[in-house]
């Protein structure tokens, strides 16, 4: 088994056989016949969830008919280049790389999100380094967020962010999603292919992704599937062991950020079977069973769940129209 599917997850175990059978069924039914398309493109990050999509899809379509970017930026990690492109030779689709560092310049994304963590950091400049972290659910404090910047000597220090830093910061990253979702929809166009959109169910249900950005798909195979059910469909499908090793990661910021402590302040395994529990109307004590937390804690985890799905609710959204019946 892989080493992130462990014994206590049984709830979540998979036919994974059988579901990447159901999945690639389905992803044939959706791109040839509803959306009418000849293959399908996707990002390709090095992670975990657009590794398996494209793996699926390959299952679903043939390799030549899957498209893999690799859209680096200045901010990004080599391996996840190398990682991506890994995937890509592994699966045998055809993969392009887009450096999408001077359309980022372009729009003002890294002036605009150094002048905000100059706002509370007036040191910040050229050579640091940053990132945007959130305490521990479980820790008992306020959920806010604050930055941690390293200067060029090798220092770090960690500053409570304003409301309205926080708000530029987030602002002048989210290009970085709309940038790479506007490259898949250009290849999209070029070649008559359907978008596919890579989150997992924690990303899909918690409104981790930017609206118009990585929310942005024609279709989304593993929005169904919890992170552990991923890591086990990724087992199955074969996906080299370098990207199932690699730590979930956000790779939008210019030091290493986990999405635990950028967003989800638990670890995925902890917030599977929580969401899992909720979901199912489990009662706390025995989701604590599970996880190793006290029931309260479970409990503090259902609250940050139900309170990340109303504040990010906007993001599901459709437009508004005034009349309803005229789209």
């Amino acid at each position: 088994m892989s080493a992130h599917t462990t014994s206590r997850s049984e709830w979540l175990q998979l036919d994974a056989a059988r579901e990447a059978d159901r999945i690639a069924a389905a992803i044939r039914q959706q791109v040839q016949r509803t959306l009418k398309r000849r293959g399908v493109v996707l990002g390709l990050s090095g992670g975990i969830d657009s590794s398996v999509c494209a793996a699926l899809c390959v299952r679903a379509l043939s390799p030549h008919r899957v498209l893999g970017l690799l859209m680096p930026e200045a901010d990004s990690a080599q391996e996840s280049t190398e990682l991506g492109g890994l995937v890509g030779t592994h699966l045998g689709i055809r993969t392009t790389l887009e450096n999408i560092t001077p359309i980022l310049d372009a729009a003002g994304c890294y002036s605009r999100r150094d002048e905000a963590i100059r706002s509370v950091v007036p040191t910040y400049g050229a050579g640091y380094k940053s990132k945007l972290v959130l305490p521990a659910t479980l820790d008992g404090r306020y959920k806010l967020f604050s930055i941690v910047v390293e200067s060029p000597e090798g220092t770090q220090t960690r500053v409570r962010l304003t409301a309205d830093a926080y708000l530029s910061i987030v602002a002048a990253t989210n290009f970085k999603q709309r940038v790479r979702k506007m490259m898949e929809y250009h290849y999209a166009d070029r070649y008559r292919y359907g978008v596919v959109g890579t989150p997992n169910r924690l990303e899909y249900d918690q409104g981790f992704f930017v609206k118009n950005g990585d929310g942005a798909a024609d279709l989304k195979p593993i929005a169904h599937l919890y992170k552990t059910q991923v890591y086990q469909l990724a087992e199955f499908l074969g996906i080299p062991d370098e990207v199932r090793r690699r730590p979930p990661t956000t790779d939008t910021f210019s030091l290493p950020q986990s999405q635990e402590e950028f967003y989800f302040s638990v670890s995925h395994e902890t917030l599977d079977l929580c969401l899992y529990g909720l979901n199912n109307s489990i009662p706390a004590l025995d989701v604590a069973a599970k996880t190793g937390l006290t029931p309260e804690q479970v409990r503090q985890v259902y609250d940050d769940i139900e309170s990340k799905r109303q504040a990010t609710s906007y993001l599901h959204a459709a437009a508004l129209v005034v009349e309803q019946d005229s789209v």
